[in-house]
């Protein structure tokens, strides 16, 4: 029996940054191809960023029409995503605001797996076409130091990440980054002290340091002190378009004395840091349009044994128009799949499907503003990506996330069924997409 929407709310709350965003996350780093988050910049209430006319945009326009149209929340959430998306009617989500969109898309989803009485990550997993057996179990990637936009240290580096690929389930996974975080704290209460360990806007630390190879000997001597040397990797987000400027990639924007790097140059130091540390992935490594630097990156990379997986975020913005151009021009094997990026579910899940069709890595991320909500580790589930991050094991909005994924686990080893972490193998976990199939034309972009 179908399952029609009779009534759609909205209301404001809180982010972790203490803005505004009706559960819907919000980002610092944000690329300029991103769809448009609306905020209230007319109006002083909130430093100009709260989300009152989205809000409006919801209960004045989106509902009333998504009411008359009678979709079944069960099996039409691509014909609700795409209705939303004319009814905007702009490339970018301009008019409604994707932070609009997105919060009934989400809604949609989980009041359909409600109605289907069944657990979210299975309806995301029905919508995404993806297969059952094995449920996959994600590494997670902590990311346990902080710097560019998201602290106040002097680091341009953005995160630097902790991976336990040597885990056998995501709650011993979970454990191994908690007690890493805990070495990692005290490895920097001894070299800095107490007040070095002030964190930033995911959880991680904020120490005063500006070289990544500072960053990376911390983890290592973390990881030692803990234990678990050999069974984690790290991972770079350096959000490389924050400091690229004219043409050169400037480390030096917060603390005016590191280099600045010409894109050859920035190439070289990653290369460096890959034969000294333990790097599986490196996301973002050059700005958003530096199109040729990535494509001999990559190029370059075919000699490398080894070479960690590239993941494009402001590259890609979880667009199937900048997925598809990404391909063409062999830039990057991995999407960082941001679903406030494109403002719905179903594009997102688009564009994380057309990632398999490649053979790429699908790596689902928070954003630094994020909520309680804990709808990314059902779609981690749901999609069998094999790898997300969502910060620090530390504050209620990340750690809502970790605890989600755990209670998954228990739930799925409960009733039987067949579960496996994803570990070493988090980049094909999920396998290749034959035919992905693009829902609608996405405005997205």
């Amino acid at each position: 029996m179908p399952s029609y929407i009779t009534s759609i709310t909205a209301a404001q709350r809180l982010d972790s940054r203490g803005t505004f965003t009706g559960l819907v996350p919000s980002g610092a780093s944000t690329g300029i191809h991103e769809a448009l988050e609306l905020r209230d910049t007319s109006s002083t209430a909130y430093g100009g960023k709260g989300v009152n006319q989205a809000v409006l945009n919801v209960t004045s326009t989106i509902a009333p029409a998504l009411i008359a149209r009678r979709f079944d929340v069960e099996t039409q959430l691509k014909e609700i995503d795409a209705f939303m998306c004319q009814l905007d009617g702009t490339k970018g989500k301009k008019k409604l605001g994707a932070n609009a969109i997105l919060g009934v898309s989400m809604a949609c989803a989980r009041a359909g797996a409600a109605s289907l009485k069944i657990p979210l990550y299975e309806h995301l997993r029905l919508e995404a076409g993806a297969l059952k057996t094995p449920y996959v179990m994600p590494v997670p990637f902590f990311n346990v130091l902080n710097g560019g936009v998201h602290s106040g240290n002097t680091m341009a580096f953005q995160e630097i990440m902790l991976a336990p690929t040597g885990a056998k389930s995501i709650t011993q996974a979970v454990q191994m980054g908690a007690e890493t975080y805990h070495a990692l704290k005290a490895v920097i209460t001894k070299k800095f002290g107490p007040a070095a360990t002030g964190i930033g806007d995911e959880g991680g630390f904020a120490p005063p340091i500006s070289k990544p190879s500072e960053a990376l000997d911390l983890l290592v001597e973390a990881v030692e002190k803990a234990g678990y040397t050999g069974k984690i990797h790290f991972a770079m987000d350096p959000a490389s378009s924050e400091f690229f400027r004219e043409g050169s990639y400037d480390l030096g924007i917060k603390d005016k004395s590191s280099p600045k790097l010409t894109p050859g140059g920035l190439a070289d130091l990653y290369r460096e840091l890959f034969a000294q540390y333990p790097i599986v992935l490196l996301e973002d490594p050059f700005a958003e349009d530096d199109w040729e630097t990535w494509s001999k990156f990559m190029e370059k990379g075919k000699e490398m044994k080894g070479m960690p997986e590239i993941v494009g975020d402001d590259l890609t913005v979880t667009n199937v128009e900048r997925v598809k151009e990404a391909q063409e021009k062999k830039a990057c094997n991995g999407l960082l799949l941001k679903i406030n990026q494109i403002g719905s579910v179903s594009e997102a899940i688009a564009a994380a499907n057309l990632a398999f069709s490649y053979g790429w890595g699908v790596f689902v991320s928070h954003r630094s503003g994020e909520t309680t909500d804990d709808f990314i580790a059902d779609l981690t589930v749901g999609l069998r990506t094999g790898h997300l991050k969502t910060g620090a094991p530390a504050r209620g909005e990340r750690v809502a996330k970790y605890n989600r994924l755990m209670d998954i686990e228990d739930e799925l080893n409960a009733i039987g069924e067949e579960v496996k972490y994803a570990g070493a193998d988090f980049r094909t976990a999920h396998g290749k997409v034959q035919d992905p199939k693009i829902p609608f034309n996405v405005y997205g972009y």
